[in-house]
């Protein structure tokens, strides 16, 4: 069977980045479940695995555009410091989530004093070349449910 919309493909893979450096990988008991076609990976890969089967092997070089676009030095800002009302400590790298016009969104601390925050709403992986090495377990038809709900259910996938 091929990879191709509404199929669930369970992945085993690694995630380099240009340094070489891993930056994420499926552990041999816990491959990655995913239900192509429905925007559950990034582009760029779920472009490389399509048309593959069960025991391909994939080598695939993912640009920012096809990832987690390019770095916008617009979506850093500061932002008053009474906007993290309840909290003592804030340090750089510290993560939170922000309520915003696209929905709820993560921005890390890039600095912080006794009047404002910056933060950072790229996503940590913005601007990077994506290296990821796979290997297709397997290919499979997704039940109805899955289909509705647009993610896998079941081990490797999540459940709402």
């Amino acid at each position: 069977m091929q990879v191709e919309s509404n199929k669930v493909v369970i992945i085993d893979y690694t995630l380099r980045n240009d340094a070489g450096d891993v930056l994420d990988q499926s552990s041999p008991e816990a491959p990655l479940s995913y239900l192509h076609g429905h925007q559950n990976i990034i582009p760029g890969l779920e472009n490389a695995l399509n048309g593959k089967t069960q025991g391909d092997k994939v080598d695939a070089s993912i640009p920012p555009a096809e990832a987690y676009g390019e770095y916008d030095d617009n979506l850093i800002q500061a932002v008053p410091r009474n906007m993290f009302q309840g909290i003592d400590e804030i340090e750089p790298g510290m993560q939170f989530q922000a309520q915003t016009g696209q929905g709820v969104q993560i921005v890390t601390v890039k600095e912080a004093n006794e009047e404002s925050v910056t933060i950072d709403a790229n996503h940590a992986l913005a601007g990077e070349t994506l290296h990821f090495n796979v290997t297709v377990k397997e290919v499979r038809d997704a039940s109805q449910e899955e289909l509705d709900h647009g993610h896998v259910h079941g081990p490797g996938g999540h459940e709402h």
